[in-house]
């Protein structure tokens, strides 16, 4: 017997396609809309068996909350998830706002049959090799990308990292020559390198970011720890 069901995703062309192809497997799929932001109000007042809510972020804070609403408003109403090879907090956030399930995007449409039949018979829809890669990745996390200080760093010569610890320590064109023994051309050269590495406008920018991001504690033995001074880092950049 089929399934009433509806799909809604950001994608018109993704949700049309799958919404045929189920139809052709028998089921009434009583509409295919876009975007997934107004899924629970077309849920709530259509009221199908199942919905297939798609999304392409399932780890973004407020991404399920349609799915809490309909939960909410329509509980008898099987909500499953289609979207990419999730993190375990994609998964985690999808089950935690009620879904019954969880698909990935590339799934066969024989897969995909499979969820919607098993989340109308509620139980749990969701494939076994799909826990098996969130559980292996919480029990064996990869190595994280590196912070946002180190990224940083990681744009900057030995050198700059001298001249941008030197100018958040408060030091003008010709303190910095000075203590790096070149000339202050060359000082104010270096200066508007990390400038424009760093993406911002002046010095003082350029201090409040490396203050934030961590990169000064990362500079090592460079850093002087003398207090900035605000007049200095308010000077001409060019």
């Amino acid at each position: 017997m089929g399934v009433r069901l509806m799909v809604v995703d950001d994608h018109r062309l993704l949700a049309e396609a799958l919404a045929s192809a189920l139809k052709l497997r028998g089921h009434r799929v009583l509409a295919a809309a876009a975007p997934a932001a107004g899924a629970a109000e077309l849920v709530i007042t259509r009221a199908p068996e199942v919905c297939l809510l798609g999304t392409a972020t399932p780890a973004e804070p407020g991404m399920f909350d349609p799915v809490v609403r309909i939960k909410r408003e329509r509980p008898q109403v099987a909500v499953v998830v289609l979207g990419p090879v999730p993190s375990p907090r994609g998964i985690a956030a999808a089950f935690a706002a009620g879904a019954s399930g969880y698909v990935r995007h590339d799934e066969r449409i024989e897969g995909v049959e499979r969820a919607i039949m098993k989340a109308r018979a509620g139980e749990v829809a969701v494939a076994p090799a799909l826990l098996q890669g969130a559980f292996s990745e919480l029990l064996n996390p990869a190595a994280q990308p590196d912070d946002e200080g180190q990224r940083l760093l990681q744009m900057l010569t030995p050198r700059e990292v001298e001249v941008l610890v030197r100018v958040a320590d408060g030091e003008d064109t010709r303190l910095i020559a000075a203590g790096m023994g070149i000339a202050p051309s060359t000082a104010r050269t270096h200066v508007q390198r990390v400038l424009m590495k760093l993406g911002v406008g002046s010095r003082l920018e350029a201090a409040a970011l490396a203050a934030r991001t961590g990169l000064l504690d990362r500079a090592g033995p460079v850093h002087l720890h003398s207090p900035p001074s605000l007049p200095s880092l308010l000077e001409p950049d060019f």
